[in-house]
């Protein structure tokens, strides 16, 4: 397979839109169960992401959020409300279990800010692992697109990420980039650097 290291804003607006096709479950934090805890803890490999309300405004920032985990084919969209959930933290902190994201050091720099001993351990970031393979470009829709010939709808990225209910579309979204950033890794690790040129 053959990758192109670049794609231009015209090639990506003529391809299909991506959509997350597995299953959405949106909780907030406490209810967050042992079922549950243990669901999770059985997963080695996941998909993360980091969706605050925006603030026009420069140098401010709101706090997370969401934070959407995604496994093959589900993603859970969990809404953190004072208080971080402790298997979450145990499941970042685990070195056996890989975390793949995008854009990862500024996601826990804001996680932090809610949870003080967060110490991510086995985190893959695609913006430093694409370049092994002739990719120049950082962003996740430009990535995704050259990996499998979709767009990743941005729409949602400034939506209210605070507000009471969540639309179909911000679900879709947020389940979409936590996914995307699993299938990613998973993709280039089913090829080596060398073949990417061939």
């Amino acid at each position: 397979m053959t990758i192109a290291s670049t794609i231009d804003k015209e090639e990506l607006r003529q391809l299909p839109t991506a959509l997350f096709p597995g299953k959405i479950v949106l909780l907030n934090a406490d209810e967050i169960d042992e079922k549950l805890e243990e669901t999770w803890r059985a997963v080695r490999l996941w998909g993360f992401d980091t969706e605050s309300k925006p603030i026009f405004k420069k140098g401010a920032k709101n706090k997370v959020a969401l934070i959407p985990m995604a496994t093959e084919d589900t993603c859970y969209l969990v809404r953190l409300s004072k208080q971080f959930p402790p298997v979450l933290k145990e499941i970042f902190n685990n070195p056996d279990v890989i975390k793949v994201g995008l854009s990862s050091k500024d996601d826990f720099l804001q996680l932090r800010s809610i949870c003080k001993d967060l110490k991510p351990a086995a985190v893959v970031e695609i913006q430093s692992i694409v370049k092994q393979y002739g990719i120049e470009e950082l962003s996740l829709q430009k990535i995704y697109a050259i990996l499998f010939g979709k767009r990743i709808s941005k729409t949602q990225r400034l939506s209210n990420w605070q507000a009471p209910e969540l639309s179909e579309a911000q679900q879709q979204y947020a389940a979409m980039d936590a996914w995307a950033v699993r299938e990613i890794y998973l993709k280039l690790q089913s090829l080596t650097p060398q073949a990417a040129h061939e």
